[in-house]
């Protein structure tokens, strides 16, 4: 019962070096499922790339990935709550970077290495260029986050924001060493340097670095049963009845797996507008594409996903996988926790990934995954 994400480890290492020879002095991220490969795991990875730090959501995280044995410092990006519990066991101050987003947070970080959050066009948290003067004096903050939007909307220049902010620093009497990016191009990035060459630039990246080259990632589904049916035959907990003849095939990825839960997306353009109105149609009569595939072809969930498993429906036609085969499953790898990463070349798994439904890994299917990648 195992949802595989296979790897390419050569392209996808040969990726996030020429990732970091497009910024120089980046950041690596790894949060949350850590980008469907664990946190320890692009730990690891970023050691390799010899960065020097690391990127995490929350403290907590922070604490797992030098625990783990990340020889760097960790940035921690969630914002400093005054009087928030520390993780345990507590790792070494000197190791971690917080970040501030407010004055209070700044002021109860002294002496504890420090990002003051700066309040961007993204409207999220920091504080205001007002602010900044309050910071200056003795043990004044040297290090500046700034979180950009993704889309660049009415004419917006990401550019001309952080030089604007970069400005404002220094006219506060603050010396902006050090200042954190997200959601720059490279370009930009070297516009920037050029613009203010005593101050370092840092990329924070996560899902250019790891997932940039689809190619390099294939997600697989093993194959645990397959159930021969006749039009108008009842099946599974809710007892629909079959559309035609067919197979019912019972594929290892459930809710628990992250397989049929989705996110809010937010729509551009007439099509996708459309695309989604046509899917919330089919769903009122219990129609929902799965994102498993079996020859190049899409198939439907025969109902919706259980925990760890689900059931789809192949029409009669093709010839059904056998059981232990390898369905291609196309997943969004931020919400998706695979049972095991997979190295292509050596065939050798590294196990359950931390947070995984699966504690162990299960034994490959005989079946091949294919070649299609799966989605960022």
């Amino acid at each position: 019962m195992t949802l595989s994400l296979y790897l390419d480890t050569e392209r996808w290492r040969a990726h996030q070096r020429a990732v970091l020879a497009d910024f120089p002095g980046l950041v690596p991220v790894a949060k949350g499922n850590g980008y469907g490969l664990g946190n320890r795991r692009l730990a690891e990875e970023a050691a390799l790339l010899g960065t020097g730090l690391l990127a995490v959501g929350t403290a907590e995280e922070a604490a797992e990935v030098l625990a783990h044995g990340y020889p760097g410092q960790v940035l921690v990006l969630t914002p400093y709550r005054i009087g928030e519990p520390a993780p345990a066991p507590a790792p070494p101050e000197d190791r971690v970077l917080r970040t501030a987003g407010s004055l209070e947070a700044v002021r109860a970080l002294a002496g504890r290495p420090t990002v003051v959050e700066c309040m961007t066009s993204m409207r999220r948290h920091g504080i205001s260029p007002a602010d900044l003067v309050h910071l200056a004096g003795p043990g004044s903050p040297h290090r500046f986050a700034l979180h950009l939007p993704l889309d660049r909307r009415a004419g917006r220049d990401p550019v001309a924001e952080v030089d604007t902010w970069v400005r404002a620093i220094g006219a506060a009497g603050l010396t902006p060493r050090t200042v954190f990016l997200s959601h720059l191009g490279a370009a930009e990035l070297a516009e920037l340097t050029v613009r203010h060459p005593g101050t370092a630039f840092r990329c924070r990246i996560g899902t250019r670095l790891w997932l940039g080259d689809v190619g390099a990632l294939t997600a697989a589904a093993t194959v645990l049963d397959v159930t021969a049916v006749r039009r108008g035959e009842r099946y599974g907990y809710r007892q629909h009845r079959a559309p035609g003849p067919g197979h019912l095939l019972v594929l290892s990825g459930g809710t628990a797996h992250g397989v049929g839960m989705e996110a809010p997306k937010y729509l551009h353009g007439l099509l996708p507008r459309l695309k989604t109105i046509a899917r919330a149609g089919l769903a009122t009569v219990n129609r929902s594409l799965s994102p498993y595939q079996w020859q190049g072809r899409q198939l439907w969930f025969a109902e919706p996903p259980h925990m760890q498993v689900s059931i789809v429906f192949l029409p009669a036609g093709p010839k059904p996988p056998a059981v232990g085969d390898e369905l291609t499953v196309t997943v969004r790898h931020t919400t998706t926790r695979f049972d095991r990463v997979v190295d292509r070349q050596t065939g050798s798994a590294a196990g359950a990934v931390p947070g995984s439904p699966a504690e162990a890994p299960a034994p490959a299917g005989s079946g091949d995954p294919g070649s299609a990648s799966s989605a960022a």
